[in-house]
């Protein structure tokens, strides 16, 4: 085990820059996401620690070494890719071997290790198989059984889940994490999925464009969002995001988005009246908005017409008309609502979010 450094890494092709200046520590032991949209360089970040693509600029870290320049079989790492990447012609056995006949370890230490991952993954029974006789879920199985008997300082895991179906998808994660916390080696998870990343890791990096928006856990990612980047990329529904200018007077600072005004919470009133007459950005989260039908009575609602009806069982998403824009907000599974219907509104402020228009950044 050994934590790990990127420190100023960048890495370019041919004049695009993939990775921008990443500088980040993971801790040992810790189980750390990478996230981002398709493209950001989230999977050519650990392609660089793994040794696969060179780096431009920049140094990695693992243990007390830097391992920069160092060949990617001498980096005492061992990784799980999207594709499995299994010997067709070989059986479980010899698959999960392979890498540790290469390092010459000795025979009845490679069987001690294989019988003992495979038992502790639930692929004892397997062992004899081909890879094409076994499902999606036993070949991903294989694959991390294989990284596993190497018994790394780093384990390195590129969506290795993005090929199963959605159930078996939440029934591997939950293994993993699992898996994760009883060898307590540490672990670097790429994904583009935000379930995955929020609900697996100890620590989320969110990337975008080659750069790192924020580091932090996956609680103060969701209620302390670094910029509007972070705040509408973590959560599901997106964070209602809509423009509102700041009116300061009489004791109270508001926020006015066309006929829907807003008062601030004490707590925001001060970083708010810095803008006073000047534009922010307001975001809300769905969950954040209580709707009801247009005939209940509230104090100090809004009223907003229902555009569209998504109900999922669970909860209800019910599309709203706002002041630029359509917001989403979670509803009451058992309430019902009609297309075009006024909805009572009530927004919970000491919730709502800011970003400076220019930066991005939050304000709070």
């Amino acid at each position: 085990m050994a934590q790990v450094i990127y420190d100023h890494v960048t890495k370019r092709f041919d004049g695009v820059i993939a990775v921008n200046d990443l500088t980040l520590e993971v801790k040992d032991g810790e189980f750390l996401v990478l996230v981002g949209p398709s493209g950001c360089g989230k999977t050519t970040a650990l392609r660089c620690l793994a040794g696969l693509e060179e780096v431009t600029s920049g140094d990695i870290i693992i243990g007390d070494r830097v391992v920069t320049h160092v060949p990617p079989k001498d980096r005492d790492i061992a990784m799980v890719f999207q594709n499995y990447a299994l010997y067709p012609h070989m059986t479980v056995y010899e698959n999960m071997a392979f890498g540790l006949k290469l390092r010459k370890v000795p025979k009845q230490e490679i069987d001690r290790r294989v019988k003992e991952v495979a038992e502790m993954l639930g692929i004892q029974d397997l062992l004899n198989r081909k890879p094409r006789q076994l499902s999606g879920g036993q070949r991903q199985r294989v694959a991390l059984g294989r990284a596993i008997v190497r018994e790394p300082q780093v384990f390195l895991m590129d969506e290795p889940l993005s090929n199963l179906d959605a159930k078996l998808r939440v029934q591997t994660r939950g293994e993993l994490i699992k898996l994760q916390r009883r060898l307590g080696v540490t672990t670097i998870y790429v994904t583009h999925d935000q379930v995955e990343a929020m609900t697996m890791g100890h620590r989320i990096a969110v990337m975008n464009q080659g750069v790192l928006q924020q580091l932090d856990t996956p609680e103060n990612l969701y209620d302390h969002p670094a910029n509007l980047f972070v705040a509408t990329f973590i959560g599901s529904p997106a964070m209602n995001i809509f423009p509102a200018r700041v009116v300061v007077g009489d004791g109270t600072v508001r926020l006015v988005a066309g006929d829907v005004t807003l008062e601030a919470a004490p707590e925001q009133r001060n970083r708010l009246a810095e803008y006073s007459g000047r534009e922010v950005l307001v975001g809300i989260r769905p969950e954040d908005l209580i709707v009801q039908p247009g005939q209940v009575s509230v104090d100090r609602q809004l009223r907003l017409p229902v555009e569209i009806v998504e109900p999922l069982g669970s909860e209800t998403l019910v599309h709203l008309r706002g002041p630029a824009g359509t917001i989403i907000a979670k509803a009451d599974p058992h309430v019902h609502f009609s297309v075009g219907e006024l909805a009572a509104v009530t927004v919970k402020v000491e919730h709502l979010h800011a970003f400076d228009p220019q930066t991005e950044l939050a304000l709070f």
